[in-house]
């Protein structure tokens, strides 16, 4: 099993969700965060003065999904985030040893 994290930009989350739906993965976390990287952030003015705001809005999707999917739900995640700007985003992927539903106990890639 691999967990798929993704740190989006907001606009693209509805894009990126209904395509791992349709590809069958249908658990997953979002989260809003906030965060910077090349984009930097923007300045903007309130009330004649000049402020920087380098922490921007982003989503954060997580999901733990089998290692064999993992390539196909990258591939999946790119096609679908991809503005070709400075800010679109960033995915890693995590070894996961185990998963439990705590509901029925069971372990392993049936308990995802």
């Amino acid at each position: 099993m691999t967990k798929i994290e993704c740190i989006l930009r907001p606009g693209k989350l509805e894009n990126v969700k209904e395509a791992i739906n349709q590809f069958g993965i249908h658990g997953m976390t979002v989260t809003q965060v906030i965060g910077c990287g090349l984009q930097k952030g923007r300045t903007e003015v309130y009330r004649g003065t000049e402020y920087s705001i380098n922490l921007l809005p982003k989503i954060k999707m997580e999901m733990v999904v089998p290692d064999k999917d993992v390539e196909a739900i990258v591939k999946l995640v790119i096609e679908n985030a991809r503005t070709g700007e400075v800010g679109d985003g960033k995915i890693f992927t995590y070894k996961i040893d185990n998963a439990v539903r705590i509901r029925t106990g069971e372990t392993g890639e049936i308990a995802i």
